[in-house]
């Protein structure tokens, strides 16, 4: 098996589950978490797509991303209204 292979596996498998976060979390948080997990997971896998085609020109995307999770996360957090009490 290659390690391309198998990191490709891997990083399916914890965009699966982060993706269970994501649609099951029952805070706002839990999900804002979930986001900017699933964020740095694709960006995982755009550095490992970098790495196995040997092609630089994609690691542009990868400053833009963080760039952008960084924002949105810091807005979501300030900008975000509390939960209300599920009972």
């Amino acid at each position: 098996m290659s390690v391309w292979l198998i990191a490709g596996i891997l990083l399916g498998a914890a965009a699966a589950i982060t993706m269970f976060r994501l649609l099951a979390g029952p805070s706002t948080l839990d999900r804002l978490v979930a986001v900017d997990t699933l964020i740095a997971v694709t960006m995982c896998a755009i550095g490992t797509w970098a790495a196995a085609s040997l092609d630089s020109t994609v690691t542009y995307s990868l400053a833009a991303l963080a760039l952008i999770s960084f924002v949105g996360s810091v807005s979501v957090a300030r900008f975000r209204v509390p939960d209300r009490d599920r009972r």
